[in-house]
């Protein structure tokens, strides 16, 4: 199992390099990272934005172009549209998103006839590497499903339990969090919902993982917590996922550790 960031980086670098293509690349985090990643070997890199705009981007961050290639286009959308008109042509495999917003980006992803989606629900995964914690924490959905109901909850853990099989975590311990550990049908819906996953698991309907629910935050992380409040189970103060009940839940958690922690994240 990946343990950390460093680990994560070297088993990119030991893989197939990638084509990846920054949309709107007028954005200096963006820039710099997408950058950087070329500059290791990881990926051959394809800018999408205004051209101008991008070398001006690169000249006041002290960033060499080199040969990258530049493709132009003007404003959100149309860098957005363009970006996936070269991942849907074979001209790239890989989509990172520059200054365009969220929303243009996922638009033009999801667009129905010249976008990227497949079968299946499309969810947002995040890594989360911190001092407070002893290993890798994964958490979704802070960006794309606003109120998933229990059948997108069950399709989100089998998203994220497929993305951690492949860092080698085989059988990974998923929270379903709520904010208490009883379920409250009345009061607490989500409760129900976690309360329901977690026996669709033990049943097989959601296989490759342990999962329990409903697990306050807490308690998905922390013994010491569990033994105070009398919470066991193999997924209790252990887990490697965590579930959010909804993006307003999971989007405050994303950016409380982001700006308040000491963390890594991706």
């Amino acid at each position: 199992m990946i343990r950390g960031f460093e680990e994560l980086e070297s088993l990119v670098r030991k893989g197939a390099r990638k084509r990846l293509v920054l949309a709107m690349a007028e954005e200096e985090d963006g820039l710099k990272a997408a950058l950087a990643a070329a500059a290791q070997g990881v990926v051959e890199l394809v800018l999408v934005g205004n051209p101008k705009a991008v070398r001006e981007v690169a000249a006041h961050e002290g960033l060499e172009l080199g040969s990258f290639r530049l493709v132009p286009a003007e404003g959100e959308k149309e860098c957005a549209a363009r970006a996936v008109e070269l991942l849907r042509a074979g001209e790239a495999e890989v989509l990172m998103k520059g200054k365009t917003a969220t929303s243009a980006l996922m638009k033009a992803v999801l667009d129905s006839t010249g976008g990227l989606k497949g079968p299946g629900l499309l969810s947002h995964l995040t890594l989360i590497q911190s001092a407070a914690y002893p290993k890798l924490l994964f958490m979704s959905d802070p960006g794309l499903n606003i109120a998933p109901d229990i059948s997108a909850k069950a399709a989100i853990i089998e998203n994220a339990v497929r993305a951690v099989r492949k860092l080698g975590l085989y059988k990974p311990k998923v929270a379903v969090v709520a904010a208490v550990e009883k379920v409250n049908p009345g009061a607490m819906p989500a409760t129900v919902d976690a309360a329901a996953l977690s026996k669709m698991a033990e049943r097989g309907q959601i296989a490759d993982c342990l999962v329990d629910g409903p697990l306050a935050l807490d308690c998905a992380l922390s013994d010491r917590a569990c033994a105070v409040k009398g919470v066991g189970g193999e997924v209790a103060g252990d887990a490697d996922i965590l579930l959010m009940p909804d993006i307003e839940a999971a989007n405050i958690f994303y950016k409380t550790v982001a700006f308040f922690c000491d963390a890594r994240m991706a």
